[in-house]
């Protein structure tokens, strides 16, 4: 599918994507997140976006352009487009909810270690 050439008017275009972030936003939990993304987008699409989250985590571990183009499969130009996007809010605000998941996540087997030892 290729997207059409033609401007759409400005406030249809505001509503159709305020349509979109509504429905993302009441998404309940993953796997409705999951069945909308697949079906509203191609494969191609999704691993697209997926590629470019992943490229901007491992931008910010500090892996090299090498290991990201090897490990992900992509081109240097587009972990360069990924990088000039870095300070954007819609980055950060990404990687905050994945470093957050992954403090909460690594919390929560530290606990569960503790509980067990405590169990036995």
């Amino acid at each position: 599918m290729q997207i059409s050439t033609q401007p759409l008017n400005h406030t249809i275009e505001g509503q159709v994507f305020a349509i979109l972030f509504q429905v993302l936003k009441d998404a309940i939990n993953p796997d409705e997140v999951e069945v909308l993304l697949k079906d509203l987008l191609s494969d191609v699409e999704l691993k697209m976006v997926a590629k470019r989250l992943a490229i901007a985590i491992y931008l910010d571990k500090g892996r090299s352009y090498e290991n990201i183009r090897q490990t992900l499969k992509v081109s240097s130009a587009t972990i360069a487009a990924v990088q000039e996007k870095m300070s954007n809010p819609g980055i950060k605000l990404a990687l905050q909810k994945i470093k957050t998941d992954d403090w909460a996540q690594d919390w929560t087997d530290k606990l569960t270690s503790v509980f067990r030892q405590l169990v036995q």
